[in-house]
């Protein structure tokens, strides 16, 4: 049958160099770009089709910022198709990157540059804000606009005669240190980044725990360092200019430094070709690029607990159901 594959921020960066290679792979999937911006969804859709012109390839607008975007591209998805075989949860945000210069510099030239770049643990903050929902943007983003689209389409992923697979792009950022349960939208800190990204590992090891055996299994990954217009936008550009032939340089001694969409896409790809029953629920699998050249994947496990993921996803069923409730009182009042 006809697998159909959704993969969320696909317009560009590590999302569509998925898009590219899961085509390469099976050109008779039904692959979905969901993107907030359908003008540049389309144009990612006539690269695609430049190299794969008999591909089934859809477009969907989803915003996985906004509840309402979420509900409505779910609804779209489940009168399109009547199965999902593979979720790739892909966009994601960091807004507004502030970079401790000092502690950069200091890092660049000590013997912990290499975890500096591949976790930029202790150099990076960023300035979140409330959306238009009232969550926090970074929280609703990278982790709860994904969870209430898994929620929307349970029917369609929790189909016991047919596997479905739930894959999160995380990050070597993604640390316990920045997650509090008490604050799981990080109003109170300063690295809503690495708290989203950690949430989501948490949420992963949840879904196992709780739909495994109807048939949904779900996978963290982490891409490596990979320029995307994410990580450009992390210094100006002439501070890329000065480090890059340094990054390349490092890169012939650490495995962590994939730095190209294609590569970052790597462990994306594999998990596509692997029977989910074989996967470890605890790990998060990593692109990996030797020195010569070589993309390979490697899984790593997890720092997290059973107690706190499931407290999480009870954290953000009661917080489901209270955004719906303030949805409806707010339609009703239009």
């Amino acid at each position: 049958m006809q697998r159909v594959v959704i993969v969320t921020g696909a317009n560009s960066g590590i999302g569509l160099a998925l898009c590219e290679r899961l085509l390469t792979q099976d050109s008779q999937l039904r692959l979905c770009l969901a993107c907030r911006n359908l003008q540049r969804a389309e144009a990612a859709r006539s690269t695609l089709l430049a190299s794969h012109p008999d591909a089934h390839v859809d477009l969907l607008q989803l915003d996985v910022g906004s509840v309402q975007s979420v509900l409505t591209a779910a609804h779209e998805v489940k009168a399109r198709y009547n199965r999902i075989d593979f979720l790739y949860l892909n966009a994601g945000i960091m807004p507004n990157p502030q970079v401790d210069i000092r502690a950069f510099f200091k890092g660049l030239f000590s013997k912990n540059v290499i975890h500096m770049f591949a976790t930029a643990e202790g150099l990076l903050t960023q300035q979140d804000r409330l959306n238009s929902d009232g969550l926090q943007e970074v929280f609703a983003t990278n982790l709860f606009g994904h969870f209430l689209l898994i929620r929307e389409l349970e029917p369609l992923l929790c189909l016991t005669e047919n596997s479905s697979r739930v894959v999160w792009t995380s990050s070597s950022n993604a640390r316990r240190s920045a997650f509090n349960i008490e604050d799981m939208q990080h109003r109170n800190g300063t690295e809503p980044y690495s708290s989203s990204k950690y949430a989501s590992d948490l949420l992963s090891l949840a879904l196992n725990r709780r739909k495994n055996s109807q048939g949904l299994f779900s996978s963290v990954i982490c891409p490596g360092l990979v320029m995307t217009n994410l990580t450009y936008g992390i210094l100006p550009s002439f501070f890329w200019t000065l480090i890059m032939p340094i990054m390349w340089l490092i890169r012939i001694f650490t495995n962590t430094f994939t730095l190209t969409p294609y590569n970052g896409s790597e462990a994306l790809h594999w998990l596509f070709l692997q029977k989910p029953e074989s996967l470890d629920a605890r790990a998060k699998y990593h692109s990996l690029t030797s020195g010569l050249g070589k993309n390979y994947t490697k899984p790593r496990q997890m720092d997290m607990d059973d107690e706190m993921s499931d407290a999480l996803y009870s954290k953000l069923l009661k917080l489901e159901k209270e955004v719906r409730r303030k949805l409806s009182e707010r339609e009703r009042t239009q």
